[in-house]
């Protein structure tokens, strides 16, 4: 081996040996490296799946005769389907509305007189909210049903017929023709505000500690929440700019109906946009770097918003633990809220419900964004 060589061969070895070391410092990159490809293997590969299992369904018995419940006793076998008894249609549609069920299966009241006459008819209102799993579970309450005709030939006899019919009378409401882009788009509504609201402030307060110029604040006046208002306010502008722009392009653009009222979503959607600008302000709080920061935006807003909120798999086929860690994520709630409001109209307590949930939301991290920015230095 030449001089040559073996002095390169010594650089190198040392330098290799420096930027381990280093490595080994850095946690943060370390976290990066290991822990997080475990962590998305683990999250997403356990919470995403196309499958639907226990859908909720409510059953409407207008006719409660033995025949009746005989004939929706296959629901409650189904390892697809979790029945709930209703009392009432009204009751049942407001369950519908509320995405509270994905189906009603209604027996009408003179279901029993008609099927012994060869006519029997039982209605399916499917929830179109997504087209694809509406169809599933369609096709899941088919096979269920029909199993009473099925029961009803076995206790005739092999070769006998048991001379009744039953019929199923299918229709999807708020999407009835399972256009896609009226699933999508409400969605994307999310994933943008999620995107922008993050992204724009996450780097704020972290360049202003690489810079140095926040310590020339902290001499001043200003106190924490003042600044914290501070810094939102133009990027509120730019939000309710972008949200406007993504109602005009679903409404015009992609013809989705909004059959909610209109002041309803837009209320909604700046509070869920001060929630992600309040979500980026706290992630540049605590990391002061704007690397880290960005990192950690993207990490812990848009990635969690396009996989775990409801967005493209229901949260309702995830297992137990990743179901816990979906509804922690703001952009859960609020999914669901824009899909209602786009699709079903004005359900006053989903409305309620989301709002009060992102409400807290701000307050808290509020709260914890004002305690990164008490005056004092490290």
């Amino acid at each position: 081996m030449t001089r040559g060589m073996s002095g390169f061969l010594t650089r190198l070895i040392a330098l290799i040996r420096k930027e381990t070391r280093q490595m080994l410092r850095d946690r943060s990159n370390l976290m990066v490296g290991l822990l997080l490809p475990a962590a998305l293997i683990l999250l997403f590969g356990y919470g995403l799946s196309f499958d639907v299992r226990d859908a909720p369904v409510a059953v409407v018995l207008e006719d409660r005769s033995e025949t009746a419940r005989d004939t929706v006793a296959g629901l409650s076998g189904s390892p697809y389907l979790a029945p709930v008894a209703v009392p009432d249609m009204g009751r049942a549609v407001a369950l519908l509305r509320a995405h509270t069920v994905d189906a009603i299966v209604r027996v009408p009241v003179d279901f029993t007189a008609r099927k012994a006459g060869g006519e029997g008819r039982i209605q399916v209102l499917l929830n179109g909210y997504d087209a694809t799993s509406a169809m599933t579970i369609g096709t899941y309450i088919d096979g269920a049903i029909q199993l009473s005709v099925l029961h009803d030939q076995d206790r005739m006899g092999p070769g006998m017929d048991s001379g009744s019919t039953l019929g199923l009378v299918q229709r999807v409401w708020f999407n009835a023709a399972s256009i896609s882009t009226w699933y999508l788009v409400p969605g994307l509504l999310v994933l943008v505000i999620t995107l922008i609201g993050a992204f724009l402030t996450s780097l704020l307060i972290a360049r202003e500690w690489e810079r140095g110029t926040l310590e020339s604040l902290f001499v001043t006046p200003v106190r924490p929440l003042e600044l914290v208002m501070a810094k939102l306010a133009p990027y509120m502008v730019i939000g309710a700019i972008d949200v406007a722009l993504c109602l005009a392009s679903a409404r015009f653009l992609f013809h989705v109906p909004i059959r909610g009222s209109l002041g309803v979503i837009i209320v909604s959607s700046l509070l869920y946009l001060s929630v992600s600008l309040m979500l980026g302000l706290l992630i540049s709080g605590v990391t002061r770097n704007q690397f880290a920061a960005s990192q950690m935006a993207m990490l812990a807003s848009f990635m969690p918003a396009t996989m775990l909120s409801g967005f493209v798999y229901d949260i309702r086929n995830m297992p137990t633990a990743i179901r816990a860690i979906s509804l922690m994520l703001p952009a859960t709630h609020f999914m669901d809220l824009i899909k209602g409001l786009f699709l079903a109209g004005t359900v006053w307590p989903l409305v309620f419900k989301s709002c009060g949930i992102l409400l807290l939301y701000l307050v808290g991290l509020g709260f914890l964004t004002t305690r990164t920015l008490r005056k004092r230095l490290d």
